[in-house]
């Protein structure tokens, strides 16, 4: 008893003259990305290899809408949790395809490849297969990186398409890489293509097979939106121009925005002077500042930055048909506005 007394004395002292450690702190766990829908694996006919993609799927047994949700160019179809939750309120189905992943890793695979656009379509093909889809509804969304798909998609098989909704778009890979002068965003065009488009004529030849300019003519019976905040290119990664650029490729002559007018917007974020005012609810309290259609094909050029305007889109996109006339009035929204990612 006695030594155990002596015992738990010793132990005291220890403990009272200990040196208290402190813990080492804690790294910041990353931010675990959260499916919103289900991951699947579907076969693509460019490589016969298994591609990823995250679907949703309407209620009912009854042909339902069909949505192609695309992500930006820095990221991949688990970033696209905004679109699915339009669809769940609209109840149309939903697929977001990866279609080989980020611009920015030097995958000659990504950025409008082939292999990119055969994916996309064999993904429609996929949730046509596994459940009721409306054929006459079959619609595409994206902005930024998606963008660029969404107006690429348009141009390579307007045979699919009841209406594309693209933000903010990259329409013309050389221009934009110029735009960056081969830095950044520019960099990441050339390692794609393995050589520079400004400089190497085997690349440009590349980035036009990739650039929605090259193909948009022949999606003159789509319905198409192409939208962009005025301040893009100043407080963002991508100037208007790419936005007028694309428009002019499936406007009529009469109806193409003059490059004086383009010029001037891009440089001085305003529209020019004597400019008609444009009133639409669906932006909310959303000035814009530039508008124009040409049967159907639309410029918007609204008061923001790198933003899309996703519940504005889905509403649109609903509201069209395919091989039926585009829908332009009516259309609701908020006004609210997301930041892209890059």
């Amino acid at each position: 008893m006695k030594k155990l007394f002596l015992l738990l004395i010793c132990l005291a002292v220890a403990a009272g003259g200990a040196e208290v450690k402190k813990s080492a702190p804690k790294k910041k766990a990353a931010k675990k990305i959260i499916p919103a829908g289900i991951v699947i694996d579907y076969k693509c006919t460019y490589d016969n290899t298994l591609q990823k993609a995250m679907v949703q799927y309407a209620s009912g047994k009854e042909a339902r809408p069909l949505v192609v949700a695309l992500h930006t160019w820095s990221s991949t179809y688990l970033h696209t949790a905004a679109y699915f939750a339009l669809a769940k309120q609209y109840d149309v189905h939903v697929i977001a395809p990866n279609f080989r992943g980020p611009n920015t890793v030097g995958n000659p695979l990504s950025m409008g490849s082939d292999a990119a656009v055969a994916d996309i379509v064999d993904a429609v093909e996929w949730m046509k297969k596994k459940v009721k889809v409306d054929p006459e509804r079959i619609y595409i969304i994206g902005g930024s990186g998606g963008g660029h798909m969404a107006l690429l998609m348009a141009g390579r098989h307007p045979e699919i398409w009841a209406g594309v909704s693209a933000w903010c778009p990259i329409s013309d890979l050389k221009k934009w890489c110029t735009f960056h002068k081969g830095k950044g965003y520019g960099a990441q065009i050339i390692r794609n293509l393995k050589a520079d488009p400004r400089s190497d004529a085997a690349a440009a030849k590349k980035a036009a097979e990739r650039s929605p300019v090259s193909y948009l003519a022949r999606a003159r019976e789509v319905a198409l939106d192409i939208a962009t905040g005025i301040h893009d290119g100043h407080k963002g990664s991508v100037p208007i121009s790419e936005t007028f650029n694309a428009y002019n490729c499936v406007a009529a002559k009469a109806d193409q925005v003059p490059q004086e007018t383009i010029t001037f917007m891009v440089e001085k974020e305003q529209a020019p002077a004597g400019t008609p005012e444009f009133k639409d609810p669906g932006y909310g309290r959303r000035k814009v500042h530039y508008r124009k259609v040409s049967k159907n094909v639309r410029v918007t050029i609204f008061e923001g930055g790198h933003h899309i305007l996703s519940p504005y889109g889905f509403a649109w996109l609903m509201q069209q048909r395919k091989g039926k006339p585009a829908v332009w009035q009516n259309v609701k929204g908020s006004g609210k506005a997301e930041k892209l990612n890059r």
